[in-house]
């Protein structure tokens, strides 16, 4: 069988026909099964939903109890079969539940990576190479400039700026979900104990990932009522990036505008955000990163998608494995 039969991309996602499910669909469907959190992978309104345990707390906690017409919960590792296929997933390292999506059927298996990193997270498992004729993968930094720094050397930027501006308020923009979270792990790695401060968008999400036995430590609400004051100097707030733009940021004193993000690495991104303290962290792989994956599981195939699709399938045919993008649309960077 030829891998097209088992998954294929369609208008509203990655179908696989012999399952009648989708990967990651960007429309309503009536079987989805997501990879994990994000708004641009998991949405709102399909009539069945297979996702890990975590991943469907977080669509509830995002869109509420009503975001589907059922729910399964799958653990990472489970075996499963659906409509015929058969159907597993692993740990992807992106955030907390994701999962990368394996599908087989007559002798033929592919892996959707969804999104995935490499590098050690203290706040979710860590991928996991998974056998496949066809690799899927996601290539947001796909291309060979994109280099990623040590998370904790730039973890101790922050840390070393406010020892330097203790008068100052360093304001941090991060992803609700997941990136956020791993900021605050990240700085509790560093030994920093003291309150850390964040936007009430925040909350729900930094609650839920305590409740799964990650320690955030002290955490303050930066969120206060019209008649409240209070002091931030020497403090760390971390907020959503779309709260940088309205009243809230511009409450603290002589602040420090900081943002978590591997696209930190292009100086012009910074400077066009108003970042005087970029921090390259990403919760993507790197180039270096996207082609060690591959060299590793070797794949017969790899199908590129969401991102710097060329740079990576152009390598892989170097590399003599078979390549090609899927354009697929409606995925963006809310994890990044």
């Amino acid at each position: 069988m030829k891998p097209d039969a088992l998954l294929y991309p369609a208008p509203k996602g990655l179908y696989c026909p012999i399952g009648d499910f989708y990967i990651d669909p960007v429309q309503p469907v009536e079987r989805a099964l997501i990879t994990h959190g994000h708004s641009d992978h998991a949405r709102a309104g399909h009539g069945h939903v297979l996702a890990t345990r975590e991943t469907l707390d977080i669509m509830r906690i995002r869109y509420g109890d009503d975001f589907c017409g059922t729910s399964q919960a799958i653990s990472l590792g489970e075996p499963l079969v659906v409509n015929g296929v058969d159907v597993g997933f692993h740990p992807a390292g992106h955030v907390l539940g994701s999962a990368q999506i394996s599908v087989r059927a007559n002798g033929v298996r592919i892996v959707a990576s969804g999104d995935y990193k490499r590098r050690r997270d203290p706040t979710c498992a860590g991928f996991e190479p998974v056998a496949c004729d066809v690799f899927i993968t996601e290539a947001t930094f796909g291309l060979p400039v994109f280099h990623h720094p040590d998370d904790r050397a730039e973890t101790r930027k922050l840390l070393t700026s406010l020892a330097q501006f203790p008068e100052r308020t360093h304001v941090v923009g991060a992803y609700a979900l997941g990136k956020a979270q791993r900021v605050i792990a990240l700085l509790r790695e560093e030994e920093y104990h003291q309150p850390i401060f964040i936007h009430g968008a925040l909350q729900r999400l930094c609650d839920y990932y305590q409740s799964q036995g990650i320690d955030l430590g002290a955490l303050r609400p930066a969120t206060l009522a019209a008649d409240e004051k209070q002091d931030f100097k020497g403090t760390i707030v971390i907020g959503p990036p779309a709260a940088f733009a309205d009243r809230w940021s511009r409450r603290f004193s002589d602040p420090i505008a900081s943002f978590a993000s591997g696209w930190m690495l292009i100086r012009q991104r910074a400077k066009q955000r108003g970042v005087e303290l970029p921090l390259i962290i990403s919760d993507h792989c790197d180039w270096a990163e996207l082609t060690a994956t591959i060299t590793e599981i070797a794949p017969a195939e790899v199908w590129v998608t969401h991102g710097r699709e060329e740079a990576l399938v152009r390598w892989c045919e170097l590399k003599g494995i078979a390549a090609r993008p899927l354009h697929l649309v409606g995925y963006d960077d809310e994890g990044e």
